[in-house]
């Protein structure tokens, strides 16, 4: 009988199992990890986890695959359409290429939250935003608590829904964004909770802290959305990326050497094809000709796939050439695809993965995919000098030959930062191609004046709100773009300063929404109210570090010290003036305390002589 008891409990849970997770379910759940090459040693790995539940069941409570903890909170706070994005590095445009899914999930440096809130009032957006940061705050072990009306914005024409909602909703759109927030495991591990298969079986188990946070760009971005397909019921889906940029090198280190030590200068990979290479001078190998496993980058291979997952995705693919050979664990299966520069493969819920990619042979056209050319490249800097005022210059490139960039260009300032809007500035680098400098001038001077577009600008208010400043512009084909504009830096209070007030306050990246050909042509007569047309690619730039004037805070510590020794001496003195009292010294409590003590002693020798006697 007792062997028969583990036997019956199997039973008893498949038949559990089918009862609440039937076959037709696992379509409703999606998993997929593709890994992409990148020169100079690098390796993209893009996670990606979506999910559906119908509408009728989620307002019932019956959140399938949806996490339940996620779900009430978008109930509670009246959320419509949720985006969070917790990101961390830069992306390298020049030797990465574009960016992944087009931009869609990346965030700037910190954490960023917009969301499509139902309300009627701005008052009651605000209260609604307010519950949801707070509530996200705890889920998610980050400070999104923090995100006050200082930090909130609403954009006019940088973002739109990505759902399908009705055309009678009142919503609102609220945009909120930490840039000094850190991001760490503790945000990784509420994540991975709101997996269904949390990170025990599938791709998940891939996802270390030690190698997610060791990446030299990462980005976490969670979407929620409403999807009605025509004809269909309306589902709610949950999207969950994460995307990383590996340096091959660095994830191969062994475990018993966690500290990376420089080689010895005669082991030193070096380009000796250079005309400058000598025994003193070492140009740099590109290894992207470097073999790599599943096991030497994130440690562990994948432990089979995700019971709830669908099985007609492949939960591994990989973006290389055909004409490299690729191997793999017994019992995986492996699809090349008719496009040939990707394969897929297929594995067992039992099965473990694990993926070699050889060194290619030295006489190999090509051993990675070139990256693809963004269609735009961005760089943000300060400008200026000294305590008082500065400037904002964004250099912004369009690398088409034949094909002009409309964008829209939105910056998040703090209200600490007063810019002057008259001071904004776009100007284009024109090459010279034309031999009369008159004509050129001329040139450049209707291309200045045609650059700006529209541009929406909402004051900050001291201590209330932040500066709002979105733009409508255009680069012109195989131009550079300078947007320029200068700002004037206020004085705090010192109780608003930060401990590391010395160090400077973190500025959010700004958000470029590259909008798609010929669309949106009617923006400027619809008005600033009117909505973004669609997003063909977004980027973000990188955020500043803003150096504002400092008092000495020495100063008041000196002063605070000084002030409470003075203090406590003139108060002992005076405490001991009021209070002691000087008596002589036969008449303190002390003297007749030693007199009763003699008569005592006396009177023991008295009785001790007459004993003797």
């Amino acid at each position: 009988m007792r062997q028969l008891l583990p036997f019956l409990s199997f039973l008893w849970v498949t038949f559990l199992s089918s009862c609440v997770f039937p076959t037709t379910a696992s379509s409703d759940y999606h998993e997929q990890l593709n890994l992409r090459p990148l020169p100079l040693s690098a390796l993209l790995a893009s996670f990606n986890f979506r999910s559906n539940t119908t509408f009728s069941k989620f307002e019932k409570g019956n959140f399938r695959f949806f996490p339940r903890s996620l779900g009430q909170i978008l109930q509670h706070a009246g959320t419509r359409e949720l985006h969070l994005r917790f990101s961390l590095g830069r992306w390298d445009a020049e030797a990465w290429g574009a960016r992944p899914w087009n931009g869609a999930r990346e965030g700037g440096t910190g954490v960023e939250l917009w969301a499509w809130l139902e309300a009627e009032t701005d008052e009651e957006a605000d209260q609604k935003w307010l519950t949801l940061t707070n509530a996200l705050s705890g889920l998610f072990c980050a400070s999104l608590n923090f995100i006050d009306g200082t930090r909130t914005t609403r954009p006019v024409v940088s973002f739109q829904p990505e759902g399908d909602h009705a055309a009678d909703t009142d919503m609102q759109l609220l945009y909120g964004v930490l840039p000094h927030e850190v991001v760490c495991t503790e945000n990784l591990t509420p994540f991975l909770k709101l997996l269904p298969c949390k990170g025990k079986a599938g791709i998940a188990t891939l996802l270390d802290g030690h190698k997610l946070f060791d990446a030299s760009w990462q980005s976490m971005a969670i979407d929620i959305r409403p999807i009605c397909p025509s004809g269909e019921e309306c589902v709610l889906q949950i999207e969950q990326t994460i995307d990383m940029v590996l340096d091959i090198e660095r994830s191969k280190r062994p475990r018993d050497n966690p500290i990376p030590r420089p080689l010895p200068g005669d082991q030193l990979p070096c380009n000796t094809s250079k005309h400058y290479h000598s025994h003193d001078t070492c140009f740099p190998l590109d290894h992207s000709k470097e073999e790599w496993t599943l096991s030497q980058i994130f440690g562990k291979p994948v432990k089979g796939t995700c019971p709830l997952a669908d099985s007609t995705v492949p939960p591994v693919c990989l973006q290389v050439p055909n004409s490299r050979s690729v191997f793999v664990s017994k019992d995986v299966a492996e699809k090349k695809n008719p496009d040939g520069v990707s394969r897929c493969f297929y594995i067992s819920p039992e099965t473990e993965l694990e993926l070699m990619l050889p060194r290619p042979d030295d006489g190999a056209s090509t051993d990675i995919l070139t990256p693809e050319t963004p269609l735009l490249y961005a760089e943000r800097s300060f400008t200026g000098h000294g305590q008082e005022r500065g400037g904002v210059q964004t250099i912004l490139r369009n690398p088409s030959p034949d094909a002009e960039v409309e964008f829209i260009y939105m910056e998040t300032l703090p209200w600490f930062m007063r810019i002057y809007l008259h001071t904004m500035e776009a100007r284009v680098a024109v090459q010279a191609s034309s031999s009369n400098n008159k004509d050129r001038n001329s040139r450049s001077d209707d291309i200045n004046k045609s650059l700006i577009q529209q541009v929406y600008y909402r004051p900050a208010l001291d201590r209330a709100r932040g500066t709002q400043l979105e733009v409508r512009m255009r680069v012109p084909p195989a131009s550079t773009v300078f947007l320029t504009y200068d700002f004037e830096k206020s004085i705090l209070r010192y109780t608003e300063y930060p401990p590391d007030a010395n160090r400077g306050f973190d500025v959010a990246a700004a958000v470029i929404t590259i909008l798609s050909p010929g669309e949106g042509e009617g923006g400027a007569e619809a008005g600033a109210g009117a909505r973004a047309a669609a997003a063909a690619y977004n980027l973000r730039t990188t955020s500043l570090l803003c150096s504002l004037p400092t008092p000495d805070f020495s100063m008041p510590y000196n002063v605070i010290i000084f002030t409470s020794t003075a203090i406590a001496l003139a108060f002992g003195g005076i405490f001991n003036i009021l209070v002691r009292r000087f008596v002589a010294a036969d008449e303190g409590p002390e003297a007749g305390l030693a007199v009763l003590v003699g008569k005592l002693k006396a009177r023991l020798r008295g009785a001790a002589k007459g004993v003797k006697r």
